[in-house]
């Protein structure tokens, strides 16, 4: 297995960066909450996953002109058109197109419902974004007021937070895809196979799964160049992530303060323990220079070249993070470190199938 290993920090003040619905609690009639979650009882704000890709997509879009699979919508679904070796999303972010057609039995002549449902698992997954310490959430009033009538009050949760999202990404299935028949796997059929070929594709053996007969079952790939176009995309557009709730009035910058990146012999996630909470007075994050040690020691068989660190000047500037990251990469020649975009950039250069 062949990954893109990554692990990001965001720094927002007075945000609402994904909320929740109605806020039972409140003493407003109008009152919307924001997603939290609790641990060992401290209160931690977050965003979803789904959320979080939402940004990415549209950082995609509006940046790196990415044409988007159109949507389909039908009663109370929705779906893609599938068809991962012409639109980009379909490939990274993966997709479930369920769906039946019509057909003429040919031993009976009876009409009956085939499956034509195609489904791909995303080579690009995702966690939550978290914050790192325990959330003071304080919930203001607000009120929409014009020069005539009564203002309407209402009330909007608003909370200060660094908060971490890890990443990865499937090198190897990105531009690959399987016509096998089973859920996640199903990602294109015999016409979008012979379409793609016809346009450049390659057929390549599927190293894990084999026919009845014991040969590798054979899967579409597109060309490395335009597989590591959309990888470089991808990765790219973490740097001009914008979005969340409330912008109007709660406007925060949702793009990265501090990134790692790594390619990985596996889909292991090994860095979210660099980040910790201290729970003393402040609340400080932790930018773990111990934990990152140890897990260069422990997995030093499954890195894939250099890890790169960048950094926001400034950014957790309390706790000397750039002075001690700059001692780190003087004893370590694995470990690059400069600003988010030099990460980012340094990384991409590096990068291999």
């Amino acid at each position: 297995m062949n990954t893109i290993q990554g692990l990001m920090l965001i720094d927002v003040d007075v945000a609402a960066l994904n909320n929740a619905g109605n806020a039972d609690a409140s003493t407003l009639e109008n009152a919307v909450a924001t997603k939290k979650i609790t641990k060992n009882r401290r209160t931690y704000a977050y965003v979803s996953g789904q959320a979080w890709r939402y940004w990415w997509r549209e950082s995609l879009v509006k940046n790196f002109s990415w044409q988007m699979s159109p949507i389909t919508r039908d009663k109370k679904i929705a779906y893609t058109d599938a068809d991962p070796a012409v639109y980009p999303d379909d490939d990274l972010f993966g997709y479930m197109r369920a769906a039946k057609k019509e057909v003429v039995d040919p031993e009976t002549g009876k009409k009956k419902k085939e499956n034509i449902t195609l489904t791909r698992v995303s080579p690009l997954k995702n966690s939550a974004l978290i914050a790192t310490a325990g959330t003071g959430i304080a919930q203001n009033f607000s009120s929409m007021t014009r020069s005539d009538g009564d203002p309407i009050p209402y009330g909007k949760d608003e909370y200060c937070a660094v908060m971490k999202g890890q990443f990865s990404i499937d090198i190897d299935q990105v531009g690959t895809f399987s016509s096998q028949n089973k859920s996640g796997f199903m990602n294109i059929n015999e016409t979008m196979s012979k379409i793609a070929l016809e346009n450049g594709a390659t057929e390549v053996e599927d190293p894990l799964v084999k026919d009845a007969k014991g040969n590798p079952l054979k899967l579409i790939r597109i060309s490395d160049e335009i597989r590591k176009q959309r990888i470089s995309d991808a990765v790219k557009a973490l740097a001009y992530l914008s979005g969340g709730a409330k912008q109007a009035t709660n406007m925060a910058d949702v793009s990265p303060k501090l990134i790692i990146l790594t390619q990985f012999k596996s889909g292991n996630h090994p860095f979210s323990s660099i980040i910790q909470e201290n729970t003393g007075p402040g609340n400080q994050t932790i930018f773990s220079i111990k934990a990152l040690k140890e897990i260069l020691s422990d997995y030093k068989d499954q890195f894939d070249g250099k890890i790169f660190i960048g950094i926001r000047s400034g950014f957790l500037d309390q706790i000397k993070l750039e002075t001690e990251l700059e001692k780190l990469v003087s004893e370590n020649e694995n470990i690059a470190c400069g600003s988010i975009m030099q990460a980012i950039d340094g990384f991409l250069e590096t990068f291999s199938f």
